[in-house]
């Protein structure tokens, strides 16, 4: 979501400006101006949505920072953070990982980008903890929350096919396959655990 298009405004605009845009679009999408008429849900998804985008300008001018689309980005950080995603998709970790270490700003899109460089590394849980970390700070941004939903959609799969369709983990099948592996490694150094296999 792009708060400025939301507003109808530019990030250039004053804050007055801005002030009267979301005033108008309050009293022009206010349910009340909506009872007994099937377009009310419509607006107060739309009042809702409007008032986010405002509080989010809001904060972004007392921070000095910009939000456009999905990116929030600070004017000193960004040209940073675009090199580390480039190197990300280059391949090049350690260097993303050597920029983002160095750097002061710790806002969501370093949790972020921390969080694709773990998850380059096949370190699922950092990732997982350094993403979860950027939604929370910048729950609006969907890219975040896109990664986000991917690991607790494996999460639920993984914990799915994990119970076997309901048998718990200490059925005689899974006993018999322990012992049989404990009697390979056994073999394999020099012991015998079970004698007839």
């Amino acid at each position: 979501m792009d708060p400025y298009k939301v507003l109808g405004v530019s990030p250039d605009d004053s804050k007055e400006t801005i002030d009267q845009a979301h005033k108008n679009l309050c009293k022009k999408y206010h349910p009340d101006r909506y009872i007994d008429n099937p377009l009310k849900d419509l607006a107060e998804e739309k009042l809702k949505e409007i008032n986010e985008a405002y509080e989010i300008i809001k904060k972004n001018h007392q921070s000095g920072t910009k939000t456009s689309g999905n990116s929030t980005y600070n004017n000193s950080s960004n040209s940073s953070f675009l090199n580390v995603r480039a190197l990300i998709n280059q391949g090049k970790i350690a260097e993303a990982e050597a920029i983002l270490d160095g750097a002061s700003l710790k806002n969501a899109e370093w949790f972020f980008l921390k969080g694709l460089c773990a998850l380059k590394r096949g370190w699922q849980d950092r990732a997982y903890t350094y993403i979860q970390t950027a939604v929370s700070m910048d729950p609006t941004n969907q890219e975040y929350r896109s990664y986000y939903n991917q690991f607790v959609a494996r999460a639920n799969a993984y914990r799915t096919y994990s119970n076997k369709g309901g048998y718990n983990s200490h059925d005689t099948l899974d006993c018999c396959l322990n012992l049989w592996c404990l009697d390979s490694c056994c073999e394999c150094m020099g012991g015998d655990l079970i004698s007839c296999c």
